[in-house]
């Protein structure tokens, strides 16, 4: 195994969470009342228990770092995650930055914004 680092994010209900990712393509692999892990082929998520959260309030985040962006994209558009200004769960179309990359944008339902970066080829 090679080193790495999962992203920590909160959940107000971990059953609403799994569901969400789950449509994501993210299959549970531990939970506990205290911790969840999801994942995606590669991509691990790590929930822990944030029963008071206030998504609007939320400053957590992580970044997706993927081979395809388009078709992550595409997962979370055809599982009916709205592209729009506000509101949450909500969906940003990647674009070419500054920086260089290729970024989208996904807030979940508890307002954590997960960057969705385009690996370069």
């Amino acid at each position: 195994m090679t080193d790495h680092a999962t992203p920590n994010l909160p959940s107000r209900d971990f059953e609403q969470t799994a569901r969400f990712y789950g449509k994501l393509g993210f299959e549970q692999g531990w939970r506990d009342g205290g911790w969840m892990i999801l994942r995606r082929g590669d991509l691990m998520l790590e929930f822990f228990p944030y029963p008071d959260l206030d998504p609007g309030a939320s400053s957590f985040s992580a970044c997706l770092r993927l081979d395809d962006v388009d078709a992550f994209h595409a997962v979370c558009k055809a599982a009916s995650v709205p592209e729009r200004s506000g509101g949450f769960p909500r969906l940003q179309a990647p674009a070419l930055e500054h920086s260089g990359l290729r970024i989208g944008y996904l807030l979940d339902p508890d307002g954590s914004l997960l960057r969705l970066v385009q690996n370069p080829s």
